[in-house]
């Protein structure tokens, strides 16, 4: 029988193990944690969304790397539903489009159900607080309380050892000097999916916590609608999270459309019907964060000015000084070059070892993409194995 060693237990790693034992391989799993998957059960906290329901074609093109488009392709969303339901995991679709266990399904039983079903393969076994501290062509090493472990590469290895955020739960990103010293190239981790560090004035400092609904937020060349939170040193949400590849290009002007459903001169119309400036703004249903942005920042001419008031509210901006830490942020851009690997994820110098996951140079939104795409590179990269 045919080993296969995969180090790392996050969803990339355990969907590139699920794929082998089906096809008849042993597997040793690796972890330098004492229990597998905690990014994964984190992820949960805020609402556990494991795929999204789009349309394969509006699906890929969240991705921004026709390496993970392609991924994603050989292994859709509906597969991944289809292998959730086929271990005991029910779905359903949120409003939005995620992909949500059923309400009554909690992210630990997710994993404790697919380890049960890898489990059940029998030719598998976990071995934890394994750290690795080195790799060559002909095998591993590890270190395992205090000593060091060397083992052969036998059949294969998949490396699935995470991205830069979130380090309490095992994803440091600390192989990256291992990989550049073993001649793969790579880049430093930055932060993505990350909230935005604003030039908000002191006074507005107060509205932490309170949300802006129904708005267009602009960056550099692109846009989404939706709601963000104001926190105490900016912004946090899905669209300012979108808008990070957009920061990190050189673009440091935010811009808000408070009112998008509204033209400019229906916006002129509430105001002018209004008995009062303050009143129309109120009618227009504006946040307070905005109503006292905009008495405080705009002259008095301004902001009796309605054709100026009106434009100002469809356009306002702030100045992004950073996005938030790695360690604060959802996912992370850098790690290997996607120029080092094959499409079969496998390493261009070392072609029986594969990376997979975060790992990997790429982006994506938030809305099940990240994990949608660690799923698919999984299933490649088992595939790929056997060949």
């Amino acid at each position: 029988m045919k080993t296969i060693h995969i180090i790392g237990m996050g969803p990339a790693g355990l969907m590139a193990g699920t794929e082998l034992l089906k096809r008849g391989f042993r597997v040793n799993f690796y972890d330098h944690k004492n229990v597998p998957a905690r990014k994964f059960l984190v992820a949960g906290h805020g609402g556990f969304n494991l795929t999204n329901a789009d349309t394969l074609a509006d699906f890929v093109d969240q991705y921004d790397s026709e390496l993970i488009r392609n991924a994603v392709r050989q292994f859709t969303n509906e597969d991944l539903i289809g292998f959730l339901v086929d271990i005991g995991i029910p779905t359903y679709k949120g409003t939005s489009g995620k992909i949500f266990p059923e309400k009554h399904i909690k992210p630990i039983t997710v994993l404790n159900k697919w380890l049960d079903y890898i489990r059940s393969f029998g030719n598998v076994l976990f071995h934890f607080e394994h750290k690795l501290t080195g790799f060559d062509e002909d095998g591993l090493v590890f270190e395992h309380q205090g000593t060091e472990k060397r083992i052969s590469k036998d059949n294969g290895v998949i490396f699935a050892l995470g991205g830069g955020s979130w380090a309490k739960t095992g994803s440091t990103g600390e192989w990256l000097s291992l990989f550049e010293s073993n001649g793969i190239s790579v880049r430093s981790f930055a932060s993505s999916n990350a909230g935005m560090e604003t030039g908000f004035p002191d006074f507005l400092k107060k509205y932490e916590g309170s949300t802006i609904k129904n708005a267009l937020f602009k960056l550099g060349a692109k846009s989404r609608a939706g709601e963000v939170v104001i926190t105490g040193y900016g912004l946090e949400g899905a669209p300012v999270y979108y808008l990070n590849g957009e920061y990190r290009a050189g673009n440091r002007q935010l811009f808000i459309d408070f009112k998008p459903a509204f033209e400019v001169e229906k916006i002129r119309s509430v105001l002018e019907n209004s008995k009062n400036v303050t009143e129309g703004l109120k009618q227009l249903k504006l946040p307070h964060f905005l109503i006292d942005y905009l008495k405080s920042e705009l002259t008095k001419e301004q902001f009796l000015s309605l054709e100026f008031l009106a434009r100002k509210i469809k356009n306002v901006s702030f100045e992004i000084r950073s996005l938030r830490s790695v360690e604060e942020s959802i996912s992370t851009v850098g790690g290997i070059l996607l120029s080092s690997v094959n499409a079969d994820f496998s390493l261009k110098k070392y072609p029986r070892f594969y990376t997979i996951g975060e790992m990997l140079d790429w982006d994506a939104p938030t809305g099940g993409y990240l994990l949608q795409a660690c799923f698919s590179m999984g299933i490649v990269a088992g595939r790929a194995v056997e060949k």
